[in-house]
């Protein structure tokens, strides 16, 4: 690209003279090459000359934003009102741009009309149809067909017939290479571009196109405002209100606060910024803090609508078909015929078209809430202490402020409620080293006004004692503020954890253990310095507890606050305990014995409550005593059958008629009568087994105490 630039220069050089002329009605450079700002002054243009339309009021906004409102006297002849807007500025202002004309424009005016230039996206002018933002050969490519002269490396004359991009080499480190066609005497020659050291074009037209791309490239990369026109119908004459929003830079607010004496003094100063290249002369000035929704919407660039490319409709055969039976009564409008064709016209088509035996369409009266641009007043921002859940400041008198010049304004003067106090905060005191509690104050707001966030420089004594920062502070609240550590006093934190049961309730053999989780911190401060201090504790709340101890500490939204006295040279112990309960349920039939005989055995469970356990272990080791002897009789069963088996086993391997075959005989019906005893056995057993279980399962259900 580099290159291509220095061709382009060099054809520039190359024909000075084609390239300075300049057909009639093309843009010509110059007269708008000064920076604008977001927002200037407007002027008006009409046939008597040129006026303008003053700024009269503005409203600056936290938000980052900035209403404007000109007011003044229309011209009898019309005027058009030209508003020149930073290129960043240009959406807000056509999202909020509102115009009020005179009461004489209620009825038989023209229509008030607004414009301004389209975005120039491509750099478009007639004779070279090309992106003015391209390269030498996009403008090449669309100066195909002229006469061109080639005087380097060699002289070759012809019309531009293709500019080609070609692949370079896999050797070469270069990108894709152009190649131009040049068609003249000795036929078609192609070319390198990078070969080429300079061209010129014979025709003066396509000289003139290509100088006016390059003047429309100069002013795209000077030029970044662009103006809107409001044309005012020449028959009306009156006053005319014109509102805009863009955006401006953020109002800022710092405060001083004067300690000294028995009444402290609070000043506080609105820092303003115009950074756009016109005066505020004599408006009226109002600064807004809140947080309004502000957003920028892309309204300037044009958009088009992708629309799909449906093939031609071209009468062919007409296909055979029959059709069924008319409806017997009834009209075409019941039948869905001209009617329904009538809705799937648009409301242009419909308002020029006549079905038989109907009135004519009518088109519907607007409702009476509908916005209408004639007599309407505009509405401003707010005047007053609030706006819209907002607050505003409205300056008294007039303000001036130059171009490109800030400006500090008094916002608030007077009297405030302070009282210097130390605060040593818990949270950041948790890693249990010492730490020096800050230097600050507890101030009220006693001005009246709802006073922004912002910084506070601290004067004490005729001194200046640092800087303090507040945020938003409604008239008649207490904060508090630090600009300091007192290296004089040293404080620590140690925090530990207790238990305690506060009751047990059993039903339907659930108990419910109802704890509390006491949680104590202990603060200790020792001072050196010789006079007796305040204090202020700001402890953090523990989350879901309640405070115990102390009864008087005033809550924040995460953290409690404690006011107490540090004595001159002396230590000072404040301790805060906080409650948290904590329930347990524990479901007492599967419980083991060693579980229920450890709830039995907590001496911090109530005496009813430990004696119903007891009674508890009692019939749960009765459950396992029977449990164990029922178990012992199956065991001692299964190794019965076992050695019985074995014994079959052994009988058929001897033979019942040996000797040794009838004594497996007779230990067979020995084991026999073993197994029948044990089988009575274990039925009994696990009778009392389930009896035990019973009557564990009952006492649970029937257990119920609070």
């Amino acid at each position: 690209m580099i290159k291509h630039a220095l061709l382009l220069a060099a054809l520039l050089l190359f024909a000075p003279r084609a390239l300075s002329a300049q057909p009639s009605g093309e843009y010509t450079p110059g007269g708008r090459e000064r920076l604008v700002s977001p927002w200037a002054a407007p002027q008006a243009h009409n046939a008597a000359g040129a006026g303008t339309l003053p700024l009269r009021r503005i409203s600056l906004y936290a938000s980052g934003v900035g209403f404007f409102e000109h007011a003044g006297e229309t011209a009898s002849a019309g005027t058009v009102l030209t508003f020149p807007f930073h290129l960043s500025a240009v959406d807000d202002a056509l999202k909020s741009l509102t115009v009020i004309l005179p009461p004489s424009a209620r009825a038989g005016s023209p229509p008030l009309s607004v414009s301004y230039p389209v975005l120039d996206v491509s750099l478009r002018v007639p004779g070279l149809e090309t992106e003015g933002r391209a390269g030498i050969a996009e403008i090449l490519r669309g100066l195909r067909g002229e006469e061109i002269e080639i005087g380097a490396p060699v002289s070759v004359q012809g019309r531009l017939l293709a500019v080609e991009t070609r692949g370079a080499p896999v050797s070469s480190a270069a990108g894709e290479e152009v190649f131009i066609s040049v068609f003249g005497g000795e036929g078609i020659r192609v070319i390198n571009l990078r070969d080429i050291a300079a061209l010129r074009f014979r025709s003066p037209t396509a000289n003139a196109a290509l100088a006016a791309a390059m003047d429309r490239m100069i002013m795209e990369r000077t030029d970044d405002s662009r103006d809107l026109a409001v044309a005012i119908p020449g028959n009306l004459s009156g006053p005319v209100r014109i509102g805009y929003v863009i955006p401006v830079p953020v109002w800022k607010v710092s405060y001083r606060l004067d300690l000294s004496g028995s009444n402290p003094f609070l000043q506080g100063w609105a820092i303003v910024d115009n950074d756009s290249d016109t005066a505020w002369e004599g408006v009226e000035l109002t600064l807004v803090s809140g947080r309004p929704v502000s957003f920028v919407q892309n309204l300037y660039p044009p958009y088009h609508v992708f629309r799909p490319t449906l093939p031609l409709a071209i009468a062919g055969t007409a296909q055979a078909k029959t059709w069924e039976g008319g409806l017997a009564s009834g009209s075409a409008a019941d039948a869905g015929g001209p009617a329904h064709a009538d809705n799937m016209l648009g409301a242009r088509a419909r308002s020029s078209v006549m079905m038989e035996d109907a009135a004519p369409y009518a088109p519907v009266p607007a409702p009476e809430s509908a916005v209408r641009w004639t007599g309407a007043g505009f509405t401003p921002a707010a005047e007053g202490a609030g706006l819209a859940g907002q607050f505003q400041f409205t300056l008294n008198g007039a303000v001036t402020i130059a171009a490109g010049q800030s400006s500090m304004i008094p916002l608030v003067e007077g009297s405030v409620e302070a009282r210097k106090i130390l605060i040593f905060s818990g949270a950041r005191a948790q890693g249990g080293t010492a730490m020096h509690p800050a230097i600050g104050a507890e101030i009220v707001n006693k001005t009246g006004m709802k006073l922004p966030a912002g910084p506070i420089t601290i004067y004490d004594g005729g001194s200046y004692a640092g800087d303090a920062l507040i945020e938003f502070f409604p008239e008649n609240e207490k904060r508090l503020i630090s600009w300091g550590d007192d290296l004089s006093v040293a404080g620590s934190r140690a925090g530990s954890q207790s238990h305690v049961i506060s009751a047990v309730t059993v039903s339907r053999g659930v108990m419910t253990i109802s704890r509390r989780r006491i949680y104590e911190t202990v603060y200790t401060f020792r001072s050196s310095s010789a006079e007796t201090k305040r204090l202020i504790i700001e402890h953090p709340a523990t989350p879901g507890a309640s405070l115990l101890e102390p009864e008087d500490g005033e809550r924040t939204a995460s953290s409690y606050r404690f006011s107490g006295t540090l004595p001159a040279g002396g230590t000072a112990v404040f301790t805060v305990r906080e409650e948290r309960p904590l329930s347990e349920q524990v479901h007492l039939a599967p419980l083991a014995t060693e579980t229920l005989l450890s709830y039995a055995a907590d001496t911090e469970i109530p005496a009813r409550a430990r004696s119903a356990l007891e009674r508890a272990v009692v019939l749960r080791r009765a459950v396992e005593s029977a449990r164990t002897a029922l178990s012992t009789r199956e065991t001692r069963r299964r190794g019965l059958v076992e050695e019985q088996d074995r014994t079959r086993r052994n009988l058929e391997a001897a033979g019942s008629q040996t000797p040794q075959g009838q004594e497996y005989l007779v230990r067979l019906g020995l084991e026999d009568a073993q197994l029948d005893s044990l089988a009575e056995e274990i039925a009994g057993a696990r009778t009392r087994a389930e009896a035990a279980e019973q009557e564990y399962q009952n006492y649970l259900e029937s257990l119920s105490f609070q």
